[in-house]
This record gives structure tokens, C-alpha cells and sequence, in this order.
């Protein structure tokens, strides 16, 4: 039956986070009804909604306001835990948006500059370092060797960042001239998760904790060191395979927390959501640089910014990134003209959230 509710309000949704929001067809906003097809919706997480699957939170804001929360499938398959608005999964490389902020946190303190190089902050780093910047990292044009292919095969323990510095250390060039092409590029935010503990004098954790996570009351949302700290709520990947859903929850680079370690919910990622429109982090000046695209050497830009894919979608600004790792697959989509944002986590190796979150944005935009 179609319902229209009050607009529940980001402050409501932080301080009820144990409950699974009910969600309505249209929702009045600042005076407009934005429509929610909630149907539509839940047609098109389907696939997710299953009693014995795992599965999937989604969540959708606008102008501040949710007007769309809820769970499908299980966390935690063998507990048969349903999927809530306070399930925490595994970001993956949405993970880079924190990292960039952690930086920017440090460049509005006046410690450190997106100019500096790698060896002005490791000198011991090799000399082909001396030419990769900050914001080379930051942008995906560092040229960095990709650590993944780089790992020995007879390496059993999970790697954490230091190690992928170890084996940047033990690289004597790029994939190509730093600010000339683009390339994607997990090394180097790993590698900035190190400067972010270098410069600070904190463990990148710690940092995220103390100056994101605590202000914005992010709750649940942790960067994960096994036995260091708790995910609570924990959403536990799963792959298919052989008929069933098996667990899949980790991988030899899953401790690496700088191009993917954090754990967060869509309550928490609605308070960091607000944030984006706020200067409570960084100035203004400071936060509108991550949304700005790289620039290459050539005057092409790249469409990345500081942990954003910058593009258009259905003739919007879109800024958004998805996150793909053993067991989870997310996306995050934000459409900053129309005060839209969509949020799909799933704890899942197979679907496609970006495809689902386009869906979502059809029926609104």
C-alpha cells in the first residue's frame, strides 16, 4: 500500500540506528514531494532479497533527508542475521574518499602540501619517488606499480600497508612518467595511509577514528586491524559457488587499510554523506579540491578527484566510487546539484551495485 510519512530527519536516523526505516512511496521535502517507487526499488534489489542469501542495505537521501532505508537478505548466513541500516560491511576501495580526507585534514593544518614528494616525506624512499607527489597519489597519476601483482607467492599472512611500501621500496620505477597518464592505482593510497601515520604520529586507524569517524558520531565505522579492534553489526562476505552461497570473507590483501579497510553502515554513511556539505571536517576551500578532476601533464583531465569518479549521469554532476573485494561489493553515488545521494552495500563477490544504484537514480532523477 502506498504511504506518505514525515521526513525523517538525519538527526532522527543517527539517534534511532537500531531500528530498519520504513520507506514510502513519496516523501515531502522542503516543500517538493520527491517520489519513491518503492516498488521499483524493491524490484530491483531483488536478486537480494532472499531468507537463506546474503544481501544488501540501501539507502537514499535527499536534501539532507532519508527517503529511502532499508535491509535485504542476511549479514551473517550462518547466524541468520538480517541486513539492517546499522549493518557494518567491508567499504572496499570506497575506503579512498577517507584516505583523501585524512590528507586534506592534514593539509588544512598546514602539515603537509599536495606538492610534496614521496622522498620529501620517506627519504629513504628510492629516487624514482622524487617525482611523485602527493597529489600524483591522490589522483590516480603516481604510476605506482600495482602491489597486487607484486606479491611473492610463497606469502601466506595478510600484507598491511607497510608491507606495500616494502614492496614499493623495492621498485626502481613507474608504469610511466608521474602526471602523465592515469591509472588507477591501490599502491599509492595505501601509501598515503603511511604518510597520513608519519605526518600525524598516529596509526592511520586511530586517525580516522579521533578525526572523522568521532565528530560525525560514525559509530560503527571502524578500519579494521584484526585483533586490534571489533566490527560490530559485521556483515560477512559470501561467494556462489557450486550451487551455494560459501563464506569468502577475506583475502591476502584484505588487512591493507588504505585502499579498502574500512567497515562502515548506511546510518554512518548518511552522517559522513551530511558532512560532504559542511565544512565540520575542512574548510570549504579545502573540500571542493576533491571534486575537482586531476589534471595530466598533456591538460587532459583524468575524472578522478580526491577518491571521486567525477562524471555525468542522466545529464547530472555525478560523484561517486564503487567498492569491489572478496565477499562485498558497493557503490556510492552522490548527484550534489540535486541533493541526491544513493547508497547500496552488499555482502556479496557477484551483482552489481553501480547497476542497481542507476536503477534507483532512474526512478528519481
Amino acid at each position: 500500500m502506498k504511504c506518505k510519512i514525515a521526513i525523517l530527519t538525519l538527526s532522527l536516523l543517527l539517534c534511532t540506528a537500531g531500528s530498519i526505516f520504513t520507506s514510502c512511496d513519496s516523501v515531502d521535502v522542503a516543500g517538493a514531494v520527491l517520489e519513491i517507487d518503492t516498488a521499483a526499488v524493491d524490484s530491483i534489489l531483488a536478486e537480494y532479497d532472499l531468507a537463506q542469501g546474503p544481501g544488501a542495505s540501501a539507502l537514499v537521501i535527499h536534501q539532507g533527508q532519508v527517503v529511502f532505508s532499508k535491509g535485504y537478505g542476511l549479514a551473517n548466513l550462518a547466524m541468520d542475521t538480517p541486513v539492517s541500516a546499522v549493518t557494518n560491511f567491508r567499504l572496499a576501495s570506497i575506503t579512498k574518499q577517507f584516505t583523501a580526507m585524512c590528507i586534506m585534514i592534514l593539509y588544512s593544518r598546514g602539515q603537509l602540501d599536495y606538492e610534496q614528494t614521496l622522498t620529501d616525506i620517506f627519504p629513504d624512499f628510492p629516487g624514482y619517488g622524487n617525482t611523485i607527489t602527493l597529489r600524483h597519489m591522490l589522483h590516480h597519476t603516481s604510476g605506482l606499480r600495482d602491489y597486487f601483482g607484486l606479491i611473492p607467492d610463497t606469502v601466506t599472512q595478510q600484507l598491511r600497508d607497510q608491507d606495500v611500501m616494502d614492496l614499493m621500496m623495492a621498485q626502481n620505477s613507474t608504469y610511466f612518467t608521474p602526471g602523465t597518464e592515469y591509472r588507477y592505482s591501490n599502491s599509492g593510497y595505501a601509501l598515503l595511509a603511511l604518510v597520513v601515520e608519519h605526518i600525524s604520529g598516529q596509526s592511520f586507524a586511530d586517525f580516522l577514528h579521533e578525526n572523522i569517524f568521532l565528530p560525525l558520531d560514525m559509530n560503527g565505522t571502524v578500519a579494521h586491524e584484526e585483533g586490534i579492534s571489533t566490527i560490530f553489526n559485521r556483515a560477512y562476505g559470501y561467494t556462489f559457488s557450486n550451487g551455494a552461497y560459501v563464506p569468502n570473507d577475506q583475502s591476502i590483501t584484505s588487512a591493507v587499510l588504505g585502499d579498502g579497510g574500512i567497515y562502515s553502515s548506511t546510518t554512518d554513511m548518511a552522517a559522513w554523506d551530511h558532512a560532504l556539505y559542511t565544512a565540520q571536517l575542512v574548510p570549504y576551500y579545502v573540500l571542493n579540491e576533491a571534486f575537482i578532476s586531476g589534471t595530466l601533464t598533456s591538460g587532459s583531465e583524468t575524472g578522478y578527484g580526491f577518491g571521486w569518479v567525477l562524471d555525468t549521469y542522466l545529464y547530472r554532476n555525478r560523484v561517486s566510487h564503487t567498492g569491489s573485494t572478496t565477499g562485498f561489493k558497493n557503490v556510492y553515488q552522490r548527484y550534489p546539484d540535486a541533493g541526491l545521494s544513493i547508497i547500496v552495500l552488499t555482502n556479496r563477490s557477484s551483482g552489481s551495485p553501480k547497476d542497481i544504484a542507476n536503477g534507483i537514480a532512474q526512478t528519481i532523477l
